[in-house]
């Protein structure tokens, strides 16, 4: 077995999970932030401008997500074929995966990443409807 081959493939693992992290961390900060202007400056349609980066960092962490998950794959046919038979020394090629990872489109509703960008969406909507309902009642 090529230990070494595996380092390198769970190196880009580890990187693949980071940028998941990372993408929901600056969907986070930047939802907070356009409902604090929308809430500070009295127009709340801003919110529905949480959207966009919302389904965009979304569709992102899906990709990374299949990503990681193709090098997980790739990691166990390496670890699985110790004499470099059907994986070649050092390749880094996922396309072996391909038919054992789901596509782009199932991986958008894993629970990772429908349940995360699902709630933040909803809560999209429902802040920005209570910020419209409030700024009608207030008069302004």
């Amino acid at each position: 077995m090529n230990v070494e081959h595996l380092r390198l493939i769970q190196g880009v693992i580890n990187r693949m999970a980071q940028v998941s992290f990372i993408l929901k961390g600056w969907t986070v900060t930047i939802v907070v932030a356009v409902f604090g202007i929308a809430a500070s400056t009295s127009t709340p349609w801003l919110g529905l401008l949480t959207l966009f980066p919302s389904l965009l960092f979304g569709g992102l962490d899906a990709y990374y997500l299949r990503q990681e998950r193709l090098f997980r794959c790739l990691y166990e046919k390496v670890r699985l074929d110790p004499d470099g038979e059907v994986i070649p020394s050092y390749s880094m090629n996922t396309s072996p995966c391909e038919s054992e990872v789901g596509s782009w489109w199932r991986t958008l509703y894993r629970p990772t990443i429908g349940w995360f960008y699902g709630i933040v969406i909803v809560v999209t909507i429902i802040i920005t409807t209570l910020l419209c309902t409030n700024t009608s009642n207030t008069g302004r």
